[in-house]
């Protein structure tokens, strides 16, 4: 670097550049290379000069350079490719092709040099460039201004830089006299796509693969039509594998299938993309922002699995913005102006025009080999195997089923059952099965109903649940026809274990087959695994066992007709009553503390059974079930859906008039109140309220009253009446004492100590929860959530004490994620950001305030009571902090996840250990003990 050179300080822009391939080229050019070498630098110092940027480092082919305008480093960079260009090199292949990057950013030059991450992001910059190619960062863009006449930025995306965490936004540089077509930067993420890894090979499908080049060249929205089987998302990834280099902003997959509610479509969506909810906003909004300036290709899969939801976000997501396209697999179409509907034809079965095999004797050959241990069929077998793909229609999940028969058959042996099957169920000497009719309790129903229809028990019909129950009638006819093949080949306890298995949602273990059918079931699981009915998954604890969705849905019509769906299904009603109350019984047989994540696997197959009880069985049993995922529903943020499964639940019982006992009614209808008032329908809350209270006193059950009578407060305060619901907790709490149940009133106590916190009678509410905590901590149900502590440090947090607030809240806090009460550590959460405020950590605060909100607009749940308490608490952290700062941390929290949210939280030091703490302070002089308060008695119960 030349002596005494003026650098430049703040916004530099710094440009680093160097030959692609100089090794390669000093080789071919041998001692010709220096000369090439001399006059590309040259050319650049020329340049260099004439924009005054300073040069810093010359080392071999590359050159370090800073400029203190942006618009002239492009300048310069382009002016540079040009001159380089249109140099006369000696020869063509001895032209260098130079590659540029610029980055911008704030930087103070030391001791003739700059030691800044900004330089090593410039150094990635250009590193992801190729020969005769500009890049530039977003920074850099948007301080080049004007460019250059007849120059514009390409946006090419965000990639991730090598080094550095997060994605950095390029631009490439257009202009006259520059090359324009480049591969993909060479950047860390050089593919940003998260298509599924496939484990088996791709088979043909090289015309069709075409064809859908072409449709979503020409079009924004193309939806893949076809049965269940016939290879739609296969297809859908194995083409979309090909186009991940076309658009920048990546190739994304999601998966509808996984989706039960509607509503939580866009969701999905979102969280590919790894978007987060804003608060007060439809989530919809936001990945349409977001999409909106962007290239990218979304494949929705499955979408019949929500129609209605996914044609409403594929419609905002293309009117949103040009650049979006969407790859849709479904059985009906999308329904949508713009909409190319491509039906998926078989694999064909006749050899193509230069004789090779035809695709589906290629994929039933290739899995053939891998079910045999890589022994392909013999050749004297090849009529055969057309002759089994032909019968099979070349369904591709045809034939990988009856590639897995031929471990146990021979290609002709395979033929011949397959020609009983498919020539019309036994070549005509048996009634063929009829379409399948929607029984309303077997194959896809919905978890959830329309919340209008179900409160007024009207049936909720809309053009898209009529075409999926048509989809439902008319699907998998020929798979039907495969699947009844390989049932006919079962015996008669293997068969039947079939139809039973069908009544589970998801994944089994060997106990729980044990348990439906109350016999040893080793032997026909075996069957049913080795033929390839039944998948076997194994696990360190164990194998889990499952069915493929289309055969689980033969199998339930199977079930039907055999006359056995109501005993199968109230066994699996039975089991999911069983499963319940394990989850609150230790390995002793004793209750233990309840934690909700027992309930997270068990939820699938209690819907499963509560879908049953609302169509076909017993409302009653599907209350009992109801009321053991209470809390779970709430703490998750799905009060939705557990209000919904009690409209049809009521439902059901008005048209069976099955009698359920009033003691039975007053529970279910008190958990209907708790559950409206988390979803923030207070007049809903009060109205069950007072059903509960009546049934409960019909009951005549006073433990069961009190608990009722504990919840009347609840509407209260949501209502805002905190006066009248303050009465009626001391009302509460003083009868049940007078009945001898007062441990029944715990949820009256803990709300009378929440009102007293709230207008300040501290003491009085500290007593309260002191005498609570023995009854809380003899409660397994509800002592997992450490309610009494939460409070105490509540009320500490209000007496200025943070040492016991810190003590209390953390125990609750750990409580409360230890056995996944997520609804209730948003508030602690909030409280320790309180304690955090008042300790001098007011960054920490805001970052825990925002987390907390952030997690709560996602579980969808009220603040209650502590509303304006938090907003007063962030309102005075705001003015403490500033604007800028408060929201700078406040965001850092809101992208903070929940175990994120909470390992921050419990990190928060003790404020003895504080270094102005006086508590272990040394010297002659000893500090007077703190005098302990009320909170402060309770603490060694913690």
């Amino acid at each position: 670097m030349p002596p005494r050179i003026n650098l430049p300080t703040g916004w530099v822009t710094f440009v680093f550049t160097d030959i692609e391939g100089s090794t390669r080229l000093a080789q071919l050019l041998g001692s010709g290379y220096r000369p090439v070498l001399a006059e590309h630098r040259r050319l650049l110092r020329r340049t260099i000069a004439a924009a005054e940027g300073a040069e810093l480092l010359t080392e071999g082919d590359s050159f370090f350079l800073a400029f203190d305008d942006a618009g002239a480093a492009l300048t310069a960079c382009l002016t540079a490719q040009r001159a380089l260009g249109e140099h006369e090199w000696p020869t063509p292949e001895a032209a260098p092709r130079v590659r540029m990057g610029l980055h911008t950013g704030w930087a103070e030059p030391r001791d003739g040099e700059y030691a800044s991450p900004e330089v090593h992001r410039a150094a990635r910059v250009a590193a992801a460039a190729h020969g005769g190619q500009i890049l530039c960062s977003g920074a850099t863009a948007r301080r080049a201004r004007p460019l250059p006449a007849g120059a514009s930025l390409l946006d090419l995306g965000l990639h991730r830089l090598r080094g550095f965490d997060d994605r950095e936004r390029l631009f490439q540089l257009v202009a006259p006299g520059l090359e324009r077509q480049f591969p993909r930067p060479r950047t860390a993420d050089v593919v940003a796509h998260n298509l599924p890894i496939q484990v088996t090979t791709f088979v043909g499908r090289q015309t069709e693969r075409a064809e859908l080049a072409r449709l979503v060249n020409r079009h924004r929205l193309v939806t893949v039509l076809g049965a269940g089987g016939s290879g739609k998302t296969r297809l859908a990834v194995e083409f979309a594998t090909d186009l991940v280099d076309e658009y920048p902003d990546g190739v994304w997959f999601v998966d509808i299938a996984t989706v039960t509610d509607p509503g939580l479509v866009a969701f999905a969506v979102a969280a590919v993309l790894g978007l987060r909810p804003e608060p007060g906003r439809p989530m919809v909004d936001t990945l349409v922002e977001y999409a909106a300036p962007r290239r990218m290709l979304i494949v929705l899969d499955t979408c019949d699995a929500q129609p209605a939801s996914c044609a409403d976000a594929v419609s905002r997501l293309l009117a949103g913005g040009g650049g979006v396209r969407v790859l849709a697999t479904t059985r009906e179409p999308l329904g949508l102006p713009g909409e190319v509907v491509w039906r998926i034809p078989p694999l064909s079965v006749d050899p193509a025009p230069d004789g090779t095999e035809s695709d589906a004797v290629a994929l039933l050959l290739d899995r053939t080999a891998a079910a045999r241990g890589g022994r392909q069929p013999d050749p004297s077998e090849s009529a055969d195997v057309r002759r089994v793909v032909r019968r099979l229609d070349g369904l591709p999940l045809a034939i990988e089923l009856a590639a897995a028969r031929l471990r146990v058959l021979s290609v002709g042996q395979l033929a011949e059952r397959l020609d009983d099957v498919l020539g019309t169920l036994d070549a005509g000497r048996e009634i063929p099965l009829p379409p399948p009719t929607d029984r309303g309790n077997t194959g896809n129903q919905r978890d959830t109903v329309d919340l209008a229809a179900a409160a007024t028990g009207v049936s909720s019909s809309t053009p898209a649940t009529r075409a999926a129950a048509r989809s439902a009638v008319e699907r998998h006819l020929t798979m039907q026809a495969t699947v009844t093949w390989s049932y006919r080949t079962l015996g008669p306890r293997a068969a039947r274990l079939l139809r039973w298995l069908a009544v589970f949602a998801g994944p089994v273990d060997l106990p729980t087959v044990e348990w439906l059918l109350d016999d040893d079931p080793l032997d026909p699981l075996s069957v049913l695994v080795d033929k390839s009915m039944v998948l076997a998954e194994p696990h360190v604890t164990g194998c889990t066992y499952r069915m493929l969705d289309p055969i689980r849905a033969y199998a339930a019509r199977r079930l039907a007709d055999a006359g056995e769906e109501q005993a199968a299904r109230d066994r699996h009603v039975a089991w999911s009553a069983h499963a319940l109350e394990r989850a609150h019984l230790g390995p002793d047989g004793q209750p233990v503390t309840l934690s909700l994540y027992a309930l997270d696997p068990l939820a699938g197959e209690l819907r499963a059974a509560l879908r049953w009880c609302a169509t076909g069985g017993s409302a009653r049993a599907g209350l009992r079930l109801a009321g053991g995922l209470d809390q779970w529903w709430r703490e998750r943020g799905l009060a939705r859906e557990g209000r919904l499964w009690l409209f049809r639940l009521y439902g059901r019982l008005a048209e069976t008039g099955e009698a359920v006992p009033e003691d039975e009614l007053a529970a279910a209808y008190h958990m209907h109140s708790l559950h409206a008032g988390g979803d923030g329908e207070f007049g809903e809350e009060l109205r069950y309220s007072q059903r509960a209270e009546a049934a409960a006193r019909q009951a005549g059950d006073a433990g069961l009253l009190a608990r009722v009578l504990a919840g009347r407060a609840a509407p209260l305060v949501d209502m805002g009446q905190f006066a009248e619901a303050e009465r009626v907790c001391r009302e509460v709490i003083d009868w049940a004492q007078d009945q001898g149940v007062e441990s029944e009133a715990l949820f009256a106590v803990l709300r009378l100590a929440e009102l007293l916190w709230r207008r300040g009678a501290l003491d009085e509410a500290a007593e309260l929860l002191g005498a609570a905590r023995p009854v809380e901590a003899a409660r397994p149900a509800d002592r997992g959530r450490r309610s009494v502590d939460m409070l105490l440090g509540m009320v500490a947090l209000a007496r200025g004490d943070l040492v016991a607030a810190h003590e209390h809240l953390l125990a609750a806090l750990r409580s409360r994620m230890n056995h996944g009460f997520h609804g209730r550590a948003c508030d602690t959460l909030n409280a320790v950001a309180v304690r955090c405020a008042l300790g001098d950590q007011p960054l920490t605060a805001a970052r825990l305030f925002g987390a907390a909100q952030a997690t709560r607009a996602g579980l969808r749940s009220t603040p209650g009571i502590y509303e304006a308490y938090w907003t007063q608490r962030q309102a005075a952290l705001r003015r403490a902090l500033g604007d800028a700062a408060f929201d700078e941390a406040y965001g850092e929290g809101a992208e903070l996840g929940l175990d994120e949210a909470v390992a921050l939280a419990l990190g928060v030091e003790h404020p003895d250990l504080a270094a102005d703490s006086g508590r272990f302070a040394t010297g002659t002089g000893r500090s007077a003990p703190r005098q302990p308060s009320t909170v402060d008695r309770h603490t060694e119960h913690a």
